[in-house]
C-alpha cells in the first residue's frame, strides 16, 4: 500500500526522523535513542516513511540503515513552491505599502 507523503510528514515524530536521517543514515535502534519510544515504535514510523518513498533502506550486514530519499523531498518542495510564491508576493506588497506610508510621514 502506498501512502500519501503529506499524511506521513504530518506526524511530528516522522518529521523528526526525517531531520535526523537527513544528516546521516541511521538504524531504528539509533533513531529510538532520540525519542521516548521503543525500537518497534520507530520501526512503524519508518515503515510508513518507506511506503511513501521518503526514506530508503540499505542493508549493511545484519543492520538496516535508513536514509533520506531526496527525490521525494523535492516533490514536497515543488508542491510548497506555489504557496511560497503567493507569500513572497504578499510580503512584497506589504513592503511597498509600508514604504509608501513611511514616505507620507
Amino acid at each position: 500500500m502506498r501512502r500519501d507523503i503529506f499524511q506521513a510528514i504530518a506526524d511530528p515524530t516522522r518529521r523528526a526522523i526525517i531531520a535526523l536521517i537527513a544528516v546521516q543514515a541511521m538504524t531504528p535502534s539509533a533513531l529510538a535513542e532520540h525519542f521516548n519510544s521503543t525500537r518497534q515504535g520507530i520501526s512503524k514510523h519508518l515503515k510508513i516513511l518507506t511506503e511513501c518513498q521518503l526514506v530508503k533502506q540499505e542493508h549493511q550486514g545484519r543492520e538496516i540503515y535508513y536514509q533520506l530519499e531526496i527525490g521525494k523531498m523535492k516533490e514536497i518542495d515543488k508542491w510548497l513552491e506555489q504557496f511560497r510564491k503567493i507569500w513572497e508576493t504578499r510580503f512584497d506588497q506589504l513592503d511597498q505599502l509600508l514604504s509608501t506610508i513611511k514616505k507620507k510621514k
